[in-house]
């Protein structure tokens, strides 16, 4: 039955006629005023399996109903495919609210299911990449400080820049009202080594202060000050630079804007640690010690000659 619906409506090809070198496919099918009367198409003959003909009327009912233009499969399974485009938000809190309606207001039949893929798939994927990256990035950064300074206490002073650069970065993401994304993330990852290069830079000056025989205390308020404008210069700039791409509004800018809020309300903390909470941790917990000076070898009187 199902065949000889689709021939009568939808037409079978039937060959083709040749004409000189030009060729022609030819279908057979219902005229269009007989496929769009249903009177017509309730009395199209259908074939028994005993070599007999039935109207379509006789097997089938005939009407009107919405349905899918095509229907897809995957995996043998059918699939519809229900797209959106997000505008003005970010894709991972449309998606939790439409989880919810569709949750609260929607019953599936029994057997169907859903799956949200497109580019909220794309960013679970990314999350979980990040979720082992993140750790791998901060455990190589405390193994480049122990490397650099050969004291596990002092590398660990100066990656105590990275949680207070971590709180602005988020601090300024809830100012902002952004959620956290992927590109936030992205943006943690190199506030964590602005953040460890500027505590490196002044715990190198204060080892250098210490070397001439200067104090711990002292030579970690003089390393401060010597270190003040460098420091505030670098996360000047680098703050102004993320400023457009802060206030962005055109294309890309869902990927912008998260990246640079987060380096700018980063780097503004940690240019507070770098300056004030360092140089006080390393007076108190530093390890370093300015080297000891050698006595000097006293010289002996030569040995009268022999006679």
């Amino acid at each position: 039955m199902q065949d000889t619906l689709a021939a009568a409506v939808g037409g079978r090809d039937a060959g083709m006629i040749f004409e000189g070198d030009r060729r022609f496919a030819v279908t057979i099918r219902l005229g269009d005023a007989q496929r769009a009367n249903y009177e017509t198409l309730s009395q199209v003959p259908v074939p028994t399996p005993d070599g007999a003909f039935v109207p379509l009327a006789s097997v089938a009912d005939i009407a009107v109903t919405d349905g899918p233009n095509q229907i897809s499969r995957e995996n043998g399974k059918r699939r519809v495919v229900v797209q959106a485009n997000v505008r003005g938000r970010d894709v991972s809190s449309v998606v939790a609210e439409a989880q919810a309606a569709i949750g609260r207001e929607v019953r599936l039949p029994a057997g169907t299911y859903l799956e949200w893929g497109g580019a909220f798939e794309n960013l679970t994927s990314a999350r979980d990449r990040l979720a082992l990256v993140v750790p791998a990035c901060f455990a190589l950064i405390l193994l480049l400080l122990y490397g650099a300074l050969r004291s596990v206490r002092d590398a660990a002073i100066v990656f105590t820049g990275v949680p207070l650069a971590l709180v602005g970065g988020v601090l300024a993401l809830f100012l902002r009202g952004m959620p956290f994304s992927i590109s936030a993330a992205v943006g943690f990852i190199a506030l964590s080594g602005i953040a460890v290069l500027n505590g490196l830079v002044m715990v190198t000056s204060i080892h250098d202060l210490m070397e001439r025989g200067m104090e711990r205390a002292q030579a970690a308020h003089e390393g401060a000050m010597a270190r003040l404008r460098p420091v505030v210069m670098t996360a000047l700039v680098a703050s102004l630079g993320f400023v457009p791409m802060a206030l962005a509004t055109g294309a890309g800018a869902e990927v912008q804007k998260p990246l640079a809020t987060v380096v700018i309300g980063g780097l503004i903390s940690a240019t507070l640690l770098t300056l004030f909470v360092l140089p006080t941790l390393y007076a108190r917990f530093g390890k370093y010690e300015r080297p000891a000076q050698r006595d000097p070898q006293p010289i002996l009187p030569a040995a009268a000659p022999a006679h």
